[in-house]
């Protein structure tokens, strides 16, 4: 089965988020218990969040193999819904584990997608007393599914941005230069830290030329996390070499004095030169 996510469960940031403030509305309005959304693996369905107003019944991080859950009678249902006013006396789900582990009867549940229609798991409601629903109650949770998509979107993007965000360009043996460019948030910048120092381990990095020419200073606020950035370079014995200070990031750093401790020329050739690297040019 090949509808693995890249992310892992503990990284959908606004789908959590999101799925969070609508999970009172949805317990409220259709008077159950707990509400949750999974994410299908391989092999295994995961509860990425999850809400239980009185009692816990689904724990985040809950998860079960795909032949035995609920979710799989979801996706393989052809209006990609389920719903059964007692999971114990319904002919489907009845004889599966989870049923007798969980003891609950009133269940709800619709498929989540992407906004491509990629199936990423399932929006669900259960409660321990019985529960009959309507086809107003699927027609609601499947708009909420549909608002939930939006984020698995956003989250998605997120993801792949940030891999595509860090780019380190090779000059030669043991040189490199990161060109850091649009804005910079904490979670980014964690991200960045984390891959340019793998890089620089793996590929024994004498020098990091560091390119800010790029780099959007928001609201006159430069990421002083990226100081972090170049300590972290520094103590793994990698020189650090800034260049393309603008103005606006000058200016910042009058008060926040992050580049001083580092060594800062003009451009790329100045950061060359001052290694000791010539550029030869063919004729």
């Amino acid at each position: 089965m090949q509808n693995e996510y890249n992310l892992d469960s503990t990284e959908f940031y606004s789908l959590k988020t999101a799925s969070k403030r609508l999970f009172k509305l949805i317990s409220d309005r259709l008077n159950v218990n707990t509400a949750y959304v999974t994410k299908r693996g391989n092999n295994a369905m995961t509860v990425v969040s999850s809400y239980n107003e009185k009692e816990e019944i689904i724990p985040e991080g809950y998860a079960v193999e795909y032949s035995g859950t609920y979710c799989r009678l979801i996706i393989n249902n052809e209006k990609s819904v389920m719903h059964t006013a007692n999971l114990a006396h319904d002919e489907f789900t009845r004889q599966l584990e989870v049923t007798s582990q969980l003891k609950v009867k009133g269940f709800l549940g619709v498929s989540l997608t992407d906004t491509n229609g990629k199936i990423f798991g399932t929006l669900c409601v259960m409660d321990k007393e019985e529960k009959v629903f309507n086809e107003e109650d699927i027609t609601y949770l499947k708009s909420m599914a549909e608002i939930l998509s939006y984020m698995i979107e956003l989250d998605q993007t997120k993801y792949n941005m940030d891999f595509l965000s860090v780019p380190i360009v090779p000059i030669t043996k043991g040189i490199s230069i990161l060109t850091l460019q649009g804005v910079i948030d904490e979670r980014r910048a964690e991200n960045i830290i984390k891959q340019v120092l793998q890089y620089g381990a793996s590929n024994q990095i004498d020098y990091f030329i560091v390119d800010l020419s790029g780099l959007k200073i928001v609201d006159g606020y430069f990421p002083t996390i990226l100081g972090d950035l170049f300590q972290s370079i520094q103590l793994m014995g990698i020189e650090t070499i800034i260049t393309g200070v603008t103005p606006s990031i000058a200016q910042q750093e009058v008060a926040n004095e992050q580049l001083p401790r580092f060594k800062t020329v003009q451009n790329l050739e100045s950061a060359l030169d001052y290694i000791g690297f010539e550029l030869v040019e063919k004729i």
